[in-house]
């Protein structure tokens, strides 16, 4: 660790002293990511009256579509219009779920790095290290909002809701960018597809009360295991000056935090990209399902979705950021081909009575003979699929999972 009498150190801080002075109380210094996000999201073309309507009229006919496909209610109660910085504005409170845990485990393995002889000098400062930690995070939250706000067609592309829930939302902006580089195929076409993903997302979270929980208990778990790489910080607080916002933009804290390779970690982020891509499969193919022969370039959109997957859209993104998981095309492509296949088994009721316990779900093994689990005698009975909203009230919090456990239980985020 730095010495402290090294003049070096003590200028850090110094300049540690003025950042504590305006940084926030959580993990997470929101007010500079917010700050950071506006002033980096660039052009944010306003949305016009033409394509408010425009998309109003594409998720309530996405979402008519989808009465055929599933068995799952409607779970849009408002279709929206979304700037970039609206997107920004109106997902903070997720990004919040998704990254405070990860913060706050990073602030605790900060703060024990500094050594016994450094807490008398720092005194009032004994936080000193949760304030790096909260500016850090802050600046690089910013930085990764900003990014996807200027990617992100919907409110559910990166794989579960961030917008309020029942909200589906488009970004015109990104669709109209995305459609742009889509040959032949009419926006009005794609503005539909979308629309059909975005509606089945909320469906699939509005009525699943265990899901939205699940997947953030993956990514709490991941994060128990953090732990700080005691030569990365002392590189960092050599030279970084912590008054420079720019600086701390660039600060790479995929170096800073290295986080054990446990068993507990690696079973957490498999559950995690398991559970991803029974979402994004499920949600493929329902989509592909209610578009039927409506739209004509459905091969297309298809494809075209999977290949933005593969080079790396807003989930991969995000998932990769926050726990350094790459969601693997392939295995969302095994998803999809289940779920078709438990359609031709079971039915479309058959099919979405899986997901009314995380117990019926397939397990990752499945995915790998969808014949055989197609075949196999549903547990727990044929549940009715009109329990789900009365589970929603009834245990909106099952029990959560110990670290060594198969899966997360949750809340209805509805």
């Amino acid at each position: 660790m730095p010495d402290p009498n090294d003049p070096r150190v003590q200028q850090m801080m110094a300049q540690l002293q003025h950042m504590m002075s305006q940084q926030s109380s959580g993990p997470v210094n929101w007010d500079l990511a917010r700050q950071l996000a506006n002033q980096q999201v660039g052009e944010d073309p306003m949305v016009d009256s033409r394509s408010r309507t425009a998309g109003d009229e594409s998720l309530r006919l996405a979402d008519l579509w989808l009465e055929n496909a599933t068995t799952l209610p409607s779970g849009t109660s408002t279709t929206v219009a979304w700037t970039r910085k609206d997107w920004i504005a109106h997902t903070v409170d997720t990004w919040k779920e998704l990254a405070e845990p990860l913060a706050a485990h990073m602030a605790d393995a900060l703060q024990e790095l500094v050594p016994e002889d450094m807490r008398a000098m720092l005194g009032p400062m004994s936080s000193l290290m949760k304030g790096l930690g909260s500016t850090l995070f802050g600046a690089q939250l910013g930085q990764a909002m900003a990014s996807l706000s200027t990617q992100v067609m919907t409110s559910t592309e990166v794989g579960l809701p961030l917008g309020p829930a029942g909200t589906a939302a488009l970004i015109p902006a990104n669709l109209a960018e995305y459609a742009e580089g889509l040959e032949d195929i009419d926006i009005d076409e794609v503005r539909l597809y979308v629309s059909l993903r975005e509606t089945a997302h909320h469906r699939l979270y509005g009525h699943v009360p265990w899901l939205r929980a699940h997947i953030l208990g993956g990514v709490e778990a991941y994060s128990r295991g953090i732990h700080i790489d005691t030569s990365a910080i002392e590189s960092l607080t050599g030279d970084l000056d912590f008054s420079d916002q720019e600086a701390m933009r660039n600060v790479d804290l995929g170096e800073l935090l290295r986080t054990s390779d446990t068993p507990q970690q690696q079973a957490a982020v498999a559950r995690l990209e398991h559970m991803l891509a029974l979402v994004g499969g499920w949600v493929s193919h329902v989509a592909a399902q209610a578009a039927g022969d409506r739209l004509p370039s459905l091969s297309k959109l298809t494809e075209s979705a999977r290949r933005r997957r593969a080079t790396g859209g807003p989930a991969e993104r995000t998932f990769e950021a926050l726990v350094g998981m790459k969601l693997s095309p392939k295995k969302l492509r095994e998803a999809t081909a289940l779920w078709e296949k438990l359609t031709e088994e079971r039915g479309v009721d058959g099919r979405d009575a899986v997901w009314s316990h995380p117990d019926l779900m397939p397990s990752p093994e499945d995915l790998d003979d969808p014949d055989a689990f197609a075949a196999r005698e549903p547990g727990l009975g044929d549940l009715d699929m009109s329990i789900f909203d009365q589970l929603a009230v009834n245990d909106p919090k099952p029990p959560r999972e110990d670290d060594d456990s198969d899966g997360d239980q949750g809340k209805n985020p509805s």
